[in-house]
């Protein structure tokens, strides 16, 4: 019997595992590892703080696994990519013939001075990329009435890059709403020249970031945190005051990656970014956050990438040429506050571009453009992500990135040189 392992019971290794076990005879045996029993619908973090209840993000990762794909839970301790083995806690190994890594990123304060000592006070620093951070920050929000609030991004990649602005929105709103957001001096603080990685969406949400009076404090590399005198300072010698300082640490891939010698610096996995094959080892696929793709760590990405993934898979079990192409899809709704949400629709080659989308004028979505209708597709997608992403059932979206109802920017001419 053949033997498929996934390595993570995340979005993209549940959804892996419910598409190949369709896909796949009984000649062959699934099995899937994760360090516990807990799913995260990670997007539900963000509003945490706000107004999201903790239990909504968590249910059981065996309830979304099909029959017949064994669940394992276990720490993963390093890949025997040779001996085709898998290490695990407790002195137990698997032995796999395929292996499917979709062990997500994880963030990791120790790699700035001073950030996770600060973020173990739990007092002026705080953090909402884990459930536990989420909660602190809601019960710090709380008791916090007036002074300056800092919202970082230390590096990317980032889980999701805009999750960050969208906290800053959120809470500009959330001081709006309790009338005292004169008291709240906000700033947004990014390693970026902008608001955005690419130069469209970063005009519009520069603009939008202005209209809502956050400062942007722009190509700022964090060199280490004082908690003590509460100051953000950079390695140019730039230093922010906060009262509060709600930050992004840096992102990294899992340690058994690293352990195993199969990732970069980073603990990210190298992987053909159209088919998401190991650069190194031609029997290793990698899906969702844990490969090097130069495309957003987000949930969009890895849906996308594993509906394209299950025909590549019967191929290279077939000895056949790969037939799909990932474009590096990416789609996310940006949450403006006030109800409102933006809406991005990107690959690997065309940047998030103003239009509608899916369907050219009738849209009914708006990109790049405010709307409620966004922000109801935000909301919504709770629900979608357990009952239909999850179990691999087909979304009415184009899985390919399509240019229909996109406007591409009017060319900018440039003023003759004055002699």
């Amino acid at each position: 019997m053949a033997k498929l392992l996934i390595l993570g019971a995340g979005t993209a290794g549940t959804m892996a595992a419910n598409l190949l076990r369709k896909a796949l005879d009984d000649s062959w045996s699934i099995t899937i590892v994760d360090q516990n029993t807990d799913h995260h619908y990670q997007p539900g973090y963000l509003f945490v703080p706000f107004w999201m209840k903790p239990e909504r993000v968590v249910r059981d990762r065996r309830e979304f696994l099909p029959d017949r794909v064994e669940f394992i839970e276990a720490d993963i301790l390093r890949v025997d990519p040779d001996a085709r083995q898998v290490e695990l806690a407790g002195d137990r190994s698997l032995a796999y013939d395929w292996l499917i890594i979709a062990s997500g990123t994880r963030p990791d304060p120790t790699l700035v001075e001073g950030m996770a000592e600060a973020l173990a006070q739990g007092t002026s620093v705080h953090e909402f990329y884990t459930l536990e951070g989420a909660i602190r920050l809601r019960d710090a929000l709380e008791g916090f009435d007036a002074g300056r609030i800092l919202v970082h991004v230390s590096e990317m990649p980032v889980k999701c890059p805009v999750a960050p602005l969208e906290f800053a929105f959120l809470v500009e709103d959330h001081y709006r709403k309790r009338r005292i957001r004169h008291k709240v001096d906000i700033t947004y603080v990014t390693p970026l020249d902008g608001a955005f990685t690419k130069p469209v969406a970063s005009k519009e949400l520069g603009g939008l970031l202005t209209d809502r009076s956050i400062r942007l404090a722009a190509d700022f590399a964090v060199e280490r945190v004082d908690a003590e005198h509460r100051r953000l300072i950079s390695y140019d010698g730039r230093e922010l005051p906060f009262d509060l300082l709600v930050t992004v640490p840096p992102n990294v891939g899992q340690q058994f990656v690293l352990d195993s010698g199969l990732g970069d610096d980073a603990g990210f996995v190298p992987v053909d970014k159209h088919t998401l094959r190991s650069l190194q080892h031609e029997r290793i696929f990698v899906l969702g956050d844990a490969s090097d793709i130069p495309t957003s760590k987000a949930g969009s990405v890895a849906h996308f990438a594993t509906e394209l993934f299950v025909e590549n898979f019967q191929a290279a079990v077939a000895g056949k040429l790969l037939p799909n192409s990932f474009d590096g899809h990416a789609n996310c709704f940006v949450e403006s506050g006030r109800g409102e949400a933006l809406l991005l629709d990107f690959n690997y080659d065309t940047e998030p571009l103003k239009g509608t989308f899916p369907v050219p004028v009738a849209g009914p979505m708006r990109l790049l453009g405010r709307s409620r209708l966004n922000h109801l597709g935000k909301l919504a997608f709770e629900q979608i992500y357990w009952k239909l992403l999850l179990p691999g059932r087909k979304l009415p979206v184009p899985t390919l990135m399509s240019m229909a109802g996109k406007r591409l920017p009017e060319p900018t001419t440039k003023t003759p040189e004055k002699v």
